[in-house]
């Protein structure tokens, strides 16, 4: 069960690049370029608040998940 938990720790680390990718490259940039005003304040919402809560909280999930944080032993 602990193998598992390492795999998926590195499943969880994929997950927030391409999280962070995404919010990025699909929202945040368009947004940027489109030059309306009203698409600058989800676009830095994006950027700046909601990608790094969230690519940040799945890279240490996943890092604490294949450094044996959760392993069934340590309880």
């Amino acid at each position: 069960m602990n193998s598992i938990k390492k795999y998926l720790g590195i499943l969880w680390i994929i997950l927030a690049l391409v999280a962070g990718y995404y919010l990025i490259v699909s929202q945040a940039i368009p947004q940027f370029r489109s030059g309306n005003p009203e698409d600058l304040v989800p676009a830095i919402v994006y950027t700046f608040v909601l990608m790094p809560i969230i690519s940040g909280g799945l890279l240490i999930f996943g890092w604490y998940s294949l450094k044996g944080e959760y392993d069934s032993e340590k309880m």
